[in-house]
């Protein structure tokens, strides 16, 4: 199965919307979370951060799952580990989302599957603020 082919990564990044839920997504500016959460903000999406301490990130209210956020996400980016991502991925479904991505080192196929068999649009293993550039 693939990662992430370039169609999907263009309609993700492209067309499944601008409002973005960051999980693991914290004011550690030492995490990668933070830093791509930067670059999603620079090319026009809205970041919502996902943590347990519900902070407050880059000018965004946080929230401390994907259930207590009270509005809809288009797409939920996945910085927790492979061995939790799987569950986040379950969340993003029942939270309505329209695509799920897992960053560079985030990798479960099981979760992937179920995933893209609920309908939606799912990247594993790569990084939006390394692929949105290439869209310009």
């Amino acid at each position: 199965m693939g990662y992430g082919d370039e169609a999907t990564i263009r309609r993700i990044l492209t067309e499944a919307g601008d409002t973005w839920a960051v999980v693991g997504l914290s004011n550690n500016r030492d995490r990668a979370a933070y830093g791509v959460a930067q670059v999603l903000q620079r090319f026009g999406k809205r970041i919502v951060p996902v943590h347990p301490k519900a902070e407050t990130v880059h000018g965004e209210q946080g929230y401390a799952s994907l259930a207590d956020i009270p509005f809809d996400v288009d797409v939920v980016d996945v910085f927790v580990n492979s061995a939790l991502a799987g569950a986040v991925a379950d969340e993003a479904v029942a939270k309505g989302a329209k695509a799920v991505w897992f960053q560079l080192g985030v990798v479960d196929e099981d979760a992937c599957a179920r995933t893209r068999a609920a309908g939606l649009d799912m990247v594993m293993d790569r990084c939006p603020a390394i692929e949105i550039p290439r869209l310009r």
